[in-house]
C-alpha cells in the first residue's frame, strides 16, 4: 500500500510552526515528512518562507521521521558543492533519514542573484551534472569537477553520514521523468500521472515513485474551496508558466484568473473523509509508492485528528 506523509509548506508557515505541525504528523501516524525549499512565497497572501535547512535542523530534534526537500534547486541560488554540504548535514541530523529532492527550479526563486533564466532543457542539462557533483561530494572523497555549468576545486566534505544521500528527481513531463530515472534514486511529482511513472520506470528507475497533493479540511466544502483558493490558486497555472514568472505578485495577477471550481476540482475540499481517501487511492492506482498530503490554512489540528481517525487506517491500517 502507498505510505502517506506529510508536506510542510515553508511558503505558508515560518519555522516554528511547520516544527509544531511535524510533530502533530507523527502522532497522527504520518510515515514521512516534504518540506518545500522556496525563497519567495507564490504569493504574499501565502506569507512566508523559512530557510529550509535550518528548519530541517529543528526537525531532526523534535521528529524521527525522515524528512525530504520537495524540492531544493541545486543549480542557481546555491551552488551545488554547497546543497551537497547542506544536505549531508541534514542527513547526520536525521540519522540518515533524509532525502534530498532536486528540481530544475523555478524563476520565482532563482532568478533573485541576477543570472539569465534559461530554457527549460537547459536547465535540466544544469541539474544533471550538479547531481554529479554532489554524488562525487557524498563519496566524501577530496574533489575537483570542471563542467559546462559548474566547477569544483578541491572540495572534499568532512560530515557524512554512514551511506550516501539518496537524491529524489522532480519531473513534470515525460522527458524530466527519464532523466529522473537515469539519474535519480526516486522520482517526484505532483499529479496521479501514470504516463509519468511509466516514463520513469521504463529509463531505468527502480526507486520510489513519490507523490504530492494539496487539501484543504474545512467544517463546510465552501470554507475549503475559499481558502484553498485564496492561498493556493498557484497550483492550477498552466505549462511553464509557474516555472517563469518572477514576483509573486505575477502569480497573484495569473493566479485571479483561476476559477473557484476549477480548485475545487483539482483540491479535494471540505470535511468529507472519502474525498479524501479516493484521492489518495488515485495515486496508489497510478502506480506510487509514497504519498505527501499538504493541509491548506489554518485548520492544522482539525485536519490531523480527522486524517488520524478517518483516512490514514484505510491505507496504514487501523
Amino acid at each position: 500500500m502507498v505510505s502517506i506523509g506529510y508536506f510542510l509548506a515553508c511558503e505558508e508557515f515560518g519555522p516554528d510552526e511547520l516544527v509544531r505541525q511535524a510533530g502533530l504528523a507523527q502522532e497522527a501516524g504520518f510515515q514521512r515528512l516534504w518540506i518545500s525549499d522556496h525563497f519567495h512565497p507564490w504569493t504574499d497572501e501565502q506569507g512566508h518562507s523559512p530557510f529550509v535547512w535550518s528548519v530541517i535542523g529543528a526537525l531532526s530534534q523534535a521528529t524521527t521521521l525522515p524528512v525530504m526537500t520537495a524540492v531544493t534547486c541545486p543549480t542557481f541560488r546555491m551552488h551545488p558543492a554547497i546543497v551537497a554540504h547542506a544536505a549531508a548535514t541534514a542527513a547526520v541530523q536525521l540519522k540518515g533519514g533524509f532525502t534530498l529532492g532536486v528540481g530544475s527550479g523555478e524563476a520565482l526563486n532563482e532568478h533573485i542573484l541576477g543570472r539569465h533564466w534559461p530554457p527549460a532543457p537547459v536547465r535540466l542539462e544544469m541539474l544533471e551534472e550538479a547531481v554529479a557533483v554532489i554524488r562525487a561530494l557524498h563519496r566524501g572523497e577530496r574533489t575537483t569537477f570542471r563542467g559546462a555549468h559548474y566547477t569544483v576545486e578541491e572540495a572534499r566534505l568532512y560530515t557524512l553520514p554512514e551511506q550516501p544521500v539518496p537524491i529524489s528527481v522532480s519531473a513534470f513531463g515525460p522527458h524530466a521523468a527519464r532523466v529522473a530515472g537515469r539519474i535519480g534514486d526516486a522520482f517526484c511529482t505532483v499529479s496521479p500521472n501514470a504516463r509519468l511513472v511509466r516514463a520513469y520506470r521504463e529509463s531505468g528507475g527502480r526507486g520510489a515513485v513519490q507523490g504530492g497533493m494539496k487539501v484543504c479540511w474545512a467544517p463546510t466544502e465552501e470554507e475549503g474551496v475559499e481558502t484553498a483558493h485564496r492561498l493556493w490558486a498557484t497550483e492550477l497555472l498552466p505549462g511553464q508558466l509557474p516555472s517563469t514568472l518572477t514576483r509573486p505578485q505575477d502569480f497573484a495577477a495569473a493566479s485571479s484568473l483561476v476559477p473557484r471550481e476549477a480548485v475545487a476540482g483539482k483540491m479535494p475540499c471540505g470535511p468529507d473523509p472519502e474525498r479524501y481517501r479516493a484521492r489518495v487511492q488515485e495515486f496508489a492506482d497510478a502506480g506510487f509508492d509514497e504519498l505527501f498530503v499538504q493541509q491548506i490554512g489554518p485548520r492544522q489540528d482539525e485536519f490531523f485528528r480527522v486524517w488520524r481517525d478517518e483516512v490514514l487506517p484505510a491505507f496504514h491500517g487501523a
